[in-house]
């Protein structure tokens, strides 16, 4: 089981350390900085300078796999939320790019993310790019390079920093893990219906029509 760290470990052997990050493929892994020695600054220039997604783990620049389809789940989910936050305004929704600092030396940008107001003091947003601060929802889209061991290490880290709601999406299946503790979930086929409690009560979306919206490439 992946152990949450809040310093760099040291690991001997790149074994060890493809383990630690939750045995990503190793073209996922940057070299530069050398791993164990990142900080969030060079997260942010790397992202500024090479235009990718990377997230920060134990001193380890780490892409972020997110090709067009999850993109386009991702940007319909978005859409659908913020129609049902459109009349309450609770919070804020982030995309694929929306990165947060969990935890000291951890910083991870959830493909779909909410953040209550109440995590904002005075519902001042924060000047940083990469926030102290954890969503309640998280919502990651599988790639192709995700591991059941990221998925794992990922939905630990949101329940740590706070989350009370972790979507994990399938593609492939059609399918949404509900989580709303690292381990207990539910399974959800395109058959059924995606609602936002406890985070987002009322929230409803039938997960055949937002797959079928992404399939069309259409509009709404």
């Amino acid at each position: 089981m992946p152990v949450l760290m809040t310093a760099s470990p040291t690991c001997e052997t790149l074994d060890q350390l493809v383990e630690r990050l939750g045995n990503v493929p190793l073209n996922r892994i940057r070299l530069h900085p050398p791993p164990g020695t990142a900080t969030e600054a060079d997260l942010l220039a790397d992202a500024s300078a090479e235009n990718r997604l990377c997230e920060l783990v134990d001193g380890v620049l780490v892409d972020k796999p997110m090709g067009y389809y999850e993109s386009l789940l991702a940007g319909l989910l978005i859409h659908f939320l913020h129609i049902f936050l459109s009349e309450t305004n609770p919070g804020i929704v982030l995309g694929e790019a929306g990165t947060l600092c969990l935890m000291p030396g951890l910083i991870r940008a959830a493909d779909v993310s909410f953040i209550p107001w109440d995590r904002f003091p005075g519902r001042e947003l924060p000047a940083e790019r990469a926030p102290a601060v954890g969503p309640d929802l998280a919502v990651e889209i599988l790639s192709q390079s995700n591991t059941e061991e990221e998925m794992e290490r990922k939905r630990e880290e949101y329940f740590a920093a706070g989350a009370r709601l972790t979507w994990i999406v399938d593609p492939k299946s059609r399918t949404v893990r509900v989580y709303i503790s690292p381990t207990e979930f539910r399974l959800l086929t395109e058959e059924e219906t995606l609602e936002g409690d406890p985070v987002l009560p009322g929230f409803r979306l039938s997960i055949r029509e937002w797959f079928e919206h992404a399939s069309r490439g259409s509009g709404l």
